[in-house]
């Protein structure tokens, strides 16, 4: 007991000759005050062991991981943040002077996709079977700018979005088509070990041939990925939680 009460003194940088007293303020807060020789008082704060850079990951996998090992925070309660659709931190409680400690970032690398940026076919088509999982709306659209045989692309009516194009239909023949819209597509955007969202895209095509995707559905997605995020740990996390060592927030 002693040796830890002199290796605290000395954290707190407290010279021989003065004492430590704690005070209790008028808003009940309790201080600690070093007092020298002539009654001058200074406010020290305790000394905690806390991480200077939180350890960086890419994956869920990684994380609960650090989690489950327990290494650097035997016996401490700890809380997870599905902070958006790519990122959870694994954060401390509150410190006894405010602060709280950041242990594990976890950043999800997905694939860029410039939304509404104009790609010529075979741009759009690798983008399409690389960064989306395969769905039946996206293997039309690959079926339609995949056969697209004119450059031009022909608006049929004044509603804005209503678009046809000539496909090749067999080694002779060609057939006039309706470019697909809406469509329901789940590109990656979250992390890979959960579903990854569908949501509604606007896909349009001009001259070119050139075709794009929009966004069409507010950012809904969003949410959701956050939900599958949340709902992950929470599995792969159940016996953590039921001993209250984790605690998630979404």
């Amino acid at each position: 007991m002693i040796k830890e009460a002199i290796k605290y003194i000395t954290q707190l940088g407290i010279d021989p000759d003065e004492r430590v007293v704690d005070i209790q303020d008028s808003q009940g807060t309790m201080r600690t005050l070093v007092i020298d020789n002539e009654g001058n008082g200074r406010e020290v704060k305790p000394f905690i062991n806390r991480a200077d850079e939180p350890l960086r990951i890419n994956t869920l996998t990684g994380l609960i991981g650090y989690v489950k090992a327990n290494l650097e925070r035997t016996g401490m309660n700890c809380f997870l943040q599905v902070f958006d659709e790519k990122t959870v931190a694994l954060k401390g409680l509150l410190d006894i002077d405010g602060g709280r400690e950041k242990l594990v970032i976890a950043n999800a690398i997905i694939p860029d996709f410039d939304y509404g940026y104009y790609l010529n076919a075979e741009e759009l088509i690798i983008a399409l079977q690389s960064k989306f999982l395969q769905t039946k709306d996206r293997d039309l659209i690959l079926k339609v700018i995949g056969n697209v045989k004119e450059e031009n692309v022909r608006n049929t009516g004044d509603n804005g979005y209503s678009q046809a194009v000539t496909i090749k239909t067999g080694i002779a023949s060609a057939d006039d088509v309706i470019v697909p819209n809406s469509v329901t597509l789940a590109p990656y955007r979250t992390f890979l070990e959960v579903e990854q969202p569908e949501s509604n895209f606007i896909f349009r095509m001009k001259d070119g041939p050139k075709g794009t995707i929009f966004e069409a559905d507010g950012g809904a997605w969003r949410n959701q990925a956050i939900i599958n995020v949340r709902d992950y740990l929470k599995e792969q996390l159940e016996e953590e939680i039921k001993t209250g060592r984790i605690t998630i927030i979404a």
